[in-house]
């Protein structure tokens, strides 16, 4: 494959990483004439051949949301798109070396060098979280360590191609991401969250800190056995000059139960800061610590990120053609240009509010299209209010069971478990399923659904393992044992009761 061309631009190089997720290459760009790295996917090798076009499709729409985090320590991706049977996705190169060959250069590694690489991380995470996106595959094969002691991030949102509605299985049966890193709710097919990624940065710091993960063995389901149902070893014990605060840190991001996990990546930013080094303290030939004082700390909750929700853009002057905007939209989603679609969609709202009145006909459609682009382009944050206000004013007309009330209602669920808040999910949820229960048959078994897969996510395995029972004796009756819904459902259940048992 040395030397192939990828879209008629990129030319490999050398092989530099192969996965079960694909190969990473260095390629020269010829247009711009600089070096990058090509990150190829195979979808027929990562799902049924039927997912596979959907896979693509998914691909690039993921590629889009992630090239929107701009931090210093994400990985800069160029281009995204499709060629042969192969997905590519083209990045920025970064020098340097993975965090897990630095650690194997440097055992014992510096305690003090642990805490400066997860701040960094912390910081990364804060701004990735704030999109929102989950990582989901956080480990230090996926971290690169460059020669200013700068950390950089890789692979942001590969995971979430293959794992689109943040619970499914692959083919195989196996759950997304690497088992010596993934978190309880994650392995038992649980909604992910930001918790996810938090459990994924204490193996990494346990890892660091002591030289190995805390759960290992001879199997993938073993491993992900003593995750569930092991404590870990308390660091200190393994190695005493860490200091207590950095322990205790350390068994917080592994608490089984996400809800005791910390808050988010600014609460485990603030409990290291006090731990990082002194100005100008150095050891050795690097020093992970000289780019930190507070550089890169996270955003403070409450403030949104230059890269992750950015403010709703201005109105258009007065007079703006309402109507050619609108078919602008139009022919903008025909071609796939979501961003573009939601900036004229935000932009025109006002004028069109102005000129028809707020209550409109008008304007409710184009909110309605505004909240719907929104999620498309994976900006939950901003859809979530505009879907809480469609649902209240269309309650407020026909009822909260109409069902566009419903539907707004559903879909503010979804964004409230994109955003990493799955007990406000899971009511929602709850909410709407008794209506749907009433009148749509295959909606009310999807939400339950969800609701299993939230109730994992906040801990809760006895009542999420009564859900799923009674969801897949019902889908059962209702599609029959060998319908696609029930087979899956079976098979999540299996490997919960494996992993439990």
């Amino acid at each position: 494959m040395n030397g192939r061309m990828i879209a008629d631009r990129y030319e490999l190089s050398a092989l530099i990483g192969q996965g079960g997720m694909g190969q990473v290459w260095t390629a020269y760009d010829g247009r711009l004439d600089r070096r990058v790295a090509v990150k190829l996917l195979r979808p027929d090798h990562m799902a049924a051949a039927t997912a596979a076009e959907e896979m693509r499709r998914r691909f690039v729409r993921e590629c889009r949301v992630t090239a929107q985090v701009c931090h210093p320590g994400l990985v800069t991706v160029h281009d995204a798109g499709s060629d042969g049977d192969d997905l590519y996705l083209v990045m920025q190169y970064v020098e340097g070396a993975d965090l897990a060959d630095h650690l194997a250069e440097h055992d014992p590694y510096p305690w003090e060098w642990a805490v400066s690489v997860a701040a960094q991380l912390c910081s990364v995470l804060g701004a990735v979280h704030a999109v929102p996106i989950v990582h989901r595959d956080l480990k230090p094969r996926n971290v690169m360590v460059k020669p200013d002691g700068t950390v950089t991030v890789l692979d942001l949102g590969v995971a979430s191609v293959i794992d689109s509605d943040t619970t499914r299985l692959t083919h195989t049966g196996s759950p997304v991401g690497s088992p010596g890193y993934m978190a309880p709710e994650q392995a038992l097919g649980g909604a992910v969250g930001p918790y996810t990624d938090l459990y994924a940065l204490g193996v990494l710091l346990h890892e660091l800190l002591s030289g190995d993960v805390p759960f290992s063995g001879s199997t993938a389901l073993g491993v992900l056995h003593r995750h569930l149902h092991e404590a870990p070893v308390p660091v200190r014990r393994l190695r005493p000059d860490v200091p207590e605060p950095l322990e205790a840190l350390v068994l917080r991001l592994l608490a089984k139960d996400p809800q005791h996990r910390p808050s988010g990546a600014q609460e485990v930013y603030a409990a290291l800061a006090p731990l990082l080094p002194a100005r100008g303290a150095t050891r050795g030939p690097l020093d992970p610590t000289r780019p930190f004082l507070r550089p890169h700390a996270p955003w403070p909750d409450g403030t949104a990120a230059p890269s992750g929700t950015a403010p709703a853009p201005a109105g258009p002057p007065p007079g703006v053609d309402v109507a050619a905007a609108v078919d602008e939209v139009k022919r903008l989603l025909g071609e796939g240009g979501i961003t573009r679609a939601v900036d004229i969609l935000g932009g025109i709202l006002p004028a069109a509010a102005a000129q028809h009145g707020e209550h409109s006909q008008v304007v409710r459609i184009l909110r309605k299209q505004y909240a719907a682009t929104l999620m498309d382009d994976g900006q939950y944050r901003r859809a979530l209010p505009e879907l809480r206000r469609l649902a209240q004013e269309r309650a407020a007309e026909a009822g909260w069971t109409d069902t566009q009330a419903l539907q707004f209602r559903h879909d503010a669920a979804q964004c409230l478990e994109h955003l990493g808040d799955p007990s406000a999910a899971l009511a929602e949820y709850r909410a709407v399923l008794p209506s749907y229960e009433a009148a749509d048959r295959d909606r009310a078994l999807q939400v339950r659904q969800r609701i299993g897969h939230l109730l994992l996510a906040v801990g809760d395995h006895t009542a999420a393992g009564h859900q799923f029972r009674s969801l897949l004796y019902d889908a059962e009756r209702a599609y029959g044992p060998y319908h696609p819904f029930p087979v899956e459902l079976r098979r999540a259940l299996e490997r919960q009761q494996q992993l439990r048992g």
